[in-house]
């Protein structure tokens, strides 16, 4: 292309000491993140930040109190000049870490983390739940905002949370950070994740990777400004319900808790007679939840693992024992049950585009199979779950390689399945990666009853989001 003017004349070590600058100023995968920058985009004024804590750790939203009469008194200087008053932060950011998850990671960032921001607003989850979190923490802002405190009103406006754990780890904070929906605690913190588990398909589902960087110490910076500034989407949460023949306790993860007895939808058809007395157990789930031999793999290698945890130490570790333990369970080897025709061996409601560590067995299916079968496009915000079975572990292995389809059963908005026991005085579940053994009765159903949460969660996106 032609130049419409004269061109400009420089110094020649000038310009090449820019260039040598743009180098630098540049890693492999974006723009330096100025450590002092970002410290001041994301740091409450310290007042805030000893209030909460405070107020988590006496478990009193008034607690921390003092900090606010401490700041309003140096409103005002011995002079009679006022002082200027603290002002809010940008985006100001609290990060919840599983320092369990990721082998030393999650250690290595509880370290490293408080260099980038104040250290109380780096929360280790051994120690500080996120439910407390949001009843004591969040609470002392909104108590101090309402007193008329406009930077702690602005700040709890902007916060925004990031999450550093596996898909577990970020369930958790998302469901106690939903408990602010149900008592008009609006605005809700959106999301980021920084993936630190071993399948992270929450993470993969809204752009944050697979896995922890290798050059963690460059990306957390990275990680934490784009969580600053990135886009916003949802993500739809389905609440499970268990209804049960009273009698034997499950042993249930931490997302699955014994309920009051809950009605069942009588509009819906029921074969046989419902129990007397009846159990329920509720949660809910983000990704997927699924009956059959893959919940069973996945109770195996849990046991497993619990009881000899130096065999699993980190991601690749588990996903290599994780495979072995498949290989050598009955999905592969035994016949699922007399009758041919009957021949699904795991069933699948999925939410996400992700599922065991980035797969996607329902597919990019193409628009003239969504008309033949009345299917719609699937996202993780469209109310629906996308239903489909595994034949066996060869079947699923082959789908997982995208060698062949799962197979398509349904969408729905809501889901119940009814499970009477025979042959089996036990099935398996499994949610979001959390397996548990499920007792069946054989004069008695249970029931399990799936249904969208009437509302969302707000995510952070990263950089190569699917949702």
């Amino acid at each position: 292309m032609a130049s419409s003017g004269p061109e400009p004349t420089m110094n020649k070590s000038s310009s090449k000491s820019k260039v040598i600058k743009s180098i630098r100023s540049c890693s492999l995968s974006g723009m330096k993140v100025s450590k002092d920058k970002l410290r001041q985009k994301i740091t409450m004024p310290e007042y805030l930040r000893l209030a909460i804590s405070d107020a988590i750790k006496a478990k009193n939203i008034n607690a921390g109190k003092h900090h606010f009469d401490a700041n309003k008194l140096a409103d005002f200087s011995d002079d009679g000049g006022d002082n200027p008053p603290p002002v809010a932060p940008e985006s100001p950011l609290v990060v919840f870490v599983n320092s369990k998850s990721g082998g030393r990671h999650g250690s290595d960032l509880l370290s490293k983390l408080p260099d980038l921001m104040g250290v109380e607003q780096v929360l280790d989850l051994q120690n500080i739940k996120p439910h407390e979190f949001v009843q004591y923490g969040l609470a002392c802002l909104e108590n101090f905002a309402s007193l008329g405190d406009t930077c702690a009103k602005e700040t709890r406006e902007r916060l925004r949370i990031v999450v550093a754990g596996g898909d577990g780890t970020v369930g958790w904070v998302l469901g106690c950070l939903g408990e602010l929906h149900k008592q008009g605690r609006d605005p809700v913190p959106p999301t980021a994740i920084i993936p630190l588990g071993t399948g992270n398909d929450l993470s993969r589902s809204f752009g944050w990777g697979g896995s922890f960087p290798f050059k963690w110490k460059t990306a957390i910076k990275r990680s934490l400004d784009r969580a600053l500034q990135a886009p916003l989407g949802c993500l739809d949460s389905w609440e499970l319900l268990i209804s049960m023949p009273a009698g034997e306790e499950l042993d249930t993860p931490h997302a699955l808790k014994k309920t009051e007895v809950v009605h069942l939808d009588q509009d819906l058809d029921i074969d046989g007679e419902l129990p007397e007395k009846v159990s329920c157990y509720q949660g809910v789930f983000y990704n997927y939840f699924s009956i059959g031999m893959d919940a069973q793999v996945a109770y195996g290698f849990h046991n497993l693992r619990n009881e000899k945890p130096y065999l699993a130490k980190g991601r690749i570790a588990n996903k290599i024992i994780y495979s072995g333990y498949s290989a050598k369970q009955g999905w592969f080897f035994t016949p699922c049950m007399t009758d041919p025709s009957l021949s699904i061996r795991s069933i699948v409601a999925l939410n996400l585009h992700s599922y065991a560590s980035g797969r996607n067995p329902w597919g990019n299916l193409k628009p003239e199979y969504l008309e033949k079968k009345g299917f719609v496009e699937a996202n993780s915000d469209d109310g629906l779950l996308e239903i489909f079975g595994f034949k066996q572990g060869w079947h699923a292995s082959f789908v997982m390689v995208d060698l062949i389809s799962a197979k398509h059963i349904a969408q729905a908005a809501a889901i119940r399945f009814e499970i009477r026991g025979g042959m089996w005085e036990e099935g398996f579940m499994q949610m979001d990666g959390e397996p548990w053994k499920q007792p069946m009765d054989t004069d008695y159903s249970t029931f399990v009853d799936i249904k969208r949460v009437p509302f969302q969660s707000i995510m952070i996106k990263g950089e190569n989001s699917r949702s």
